[in-house]
């Protein structure tokens, strides 16, 4: 059953190929081996914005009170941190949780229920995110 019949090509592997496509690159200057001597170094690399260990404790908590019925995670608390900051730990949870959320009085909120995502985030800052209210 080696035959070609009505347009279909064979798939059993038919026979070997008559040249080994990479055969001509040996010859070539450049690409047979790197040059001798040392190997490059890579630069040492130094960590990240590192933020403090210990930035102080914030309380993560879920509500729908004064809502309509529409749940929300509030991250209050906030110690030593002032309004930009806010914005940005806020656009950060957004981004991880993929909804909406704004500052409003102090304290950051986040629609939906997020708080494993709002504590991770506030744990990769640097802060102490403690859950409230049941």
């Amino acid at each position: 059953m080696n035959r070609v019949d009505k347009g279909k090509i064979a798939t059993d592997g038919g026979g070997a190929l008559g040249q080994n496509p990479f055969a001509g690159l040996g010859g070539l200057g450049g690409l047979s081996a790197l040059p001798p001597g040392p190997k490059p170094v890579s630069p040492p690399v130094s960590a990240p914005n590192v933020p403090e260990k210990n930035r102080g404790r914030v309380d993560v908590l879920r509500s729908t009170a004064g809502r309509g019925g529409k749940t929300v995670t509030i991250a209050q608390n906030f110690t030593g941190i002032g309004l930009p900051e806010k914005e940005a730990l806020c656009k950060k949870m957004r981004g991880a949780a993929g909804c909406g959320g704004t500052v409003k009085d102090g304290a950051i909120e986040i629609q939906g229920d997020q708080r494993e995502t709002v504590m991770r985030v506030l744990r990769e800052a640097g802060f102490r995110p403690v859950q409230a209210g049941g």
